[in-house]
């Protein structure tokens, strides 16, 4: 009950700023070429979203969270009044949702936008969540001459503010080929892994190992510290021998021993990055 209030809340408030003028949602006139809606502008989406501004491309966006709407809206994105303003705005439609039933309740559930969407768009789903989630779609998009590739993203917070991540990528070949320029305005890798559903897996073997090394870095760091190394001496050696991985180089979980991660951050969520 407290999540839907919330929800119908901030559902008012976006309301509110459309009547106020203070939200830009006229999207005549703009070019018919690279036009992509993007829904769920969490820290990774937000991100995402302004490099694809900086490439040029048409944006038009929504989310429940109006304040993100509005950071958005001033970088150069067309705000949606609703989410099917989106289908029938975007040849490219790419969502960066919590997880599966929000991907699959945004196409296909009861207010979904699967009705509005155009023959020859292409959604793009860049969240993480399971493998079979982007096949139970798919032949509602094949019914309507549309098609769907999951494209589950690897780099964090800062590869997405740098437009450096790892695409890992699901579909058919023609289908994966048509996002490239589209995924390449946010990332820097993009891999085709296979039928669609296979990006998933790739993002989920890959989490597992993420998770191992996190947990085998943070026993090392702890165990050292219990032996009395200083922790930045101990990082430099394990940087410089066999131990090195992702963890120790790029994302220590030390605090105070690497600048600009979560740890040195008190594990802060980096809203304002």
């Amino acid at each position: 009950m407290k999540v839907f209030m919330e929800r119908k809340l901030l559902i008012k408030l976006q309301r509110c700023l459309f009547c106020q003028g203070m939200l830009r949602n006229d999207f005549r006139g703009l070019s018919t070429h690279n036009k992509v809606g993007f829904v769920g502008l969490g820290n990774m989406g937000e991100k995402m979203c302004k490099n694809l501004l900086k490439k040029d491309f048409k944006v038009m966006v929504n989310d429940l969270n109006p304040r993100k709407i509005e950071l958005l809206n001033k970088a150069g994105a067309v705000v949606a009044e609703k989410n099917s303003d989106i289908a029938e705005f975007a040849d490219f439609i790419i969502t960066m949702l919590p997880a599966s039933h929000h991907v699959t309740s945004f196409y296909a559930g009861e207010n979904g936008i699967m009705k509005f969407i155009k023959p020859g768009t292409l959604a793009i789903d860049c969240s993480t969540v399971d493998h079979v989630a982007p096949k139970n779609l798919s032949n509602l998009f094949e019914k309507i001459g549309a098609s769907i590739i999951d494209a589950p993203v690897s780099g964090g917070v800062a590869a997405a503010l740098n437009g450096t991540l790892t695409f890992m990528v699901g579909g058919k070949e023609e289908d994966v080929d048509k996002a490239k320029p589209i995924l390449s305005a946010m990332g820097k890798n993009i891999i085709h892994c296979g039928e669609l559903g296979s990006g998933q897996i790739a993002k989920m073997c890959n989490n597992l190992l993420l998770g191992i090394t996190m947990y085998g870095a943070a026993e090392t760091f702890h165990f050292g510290k219990k032996l009395g190394i200083d922790l930045k001496v101990l990082t430099s050696v394990i940087n410089t021998s066999s131990g090195r991985c992702w963890v120790t180089d790029t994302y220590n979980p030390v605090p105070n021993v690497m600048e600009n991660v979560p740890s040195s951050k008190s594990y802060e969520i980096l809203e304002n990055i």
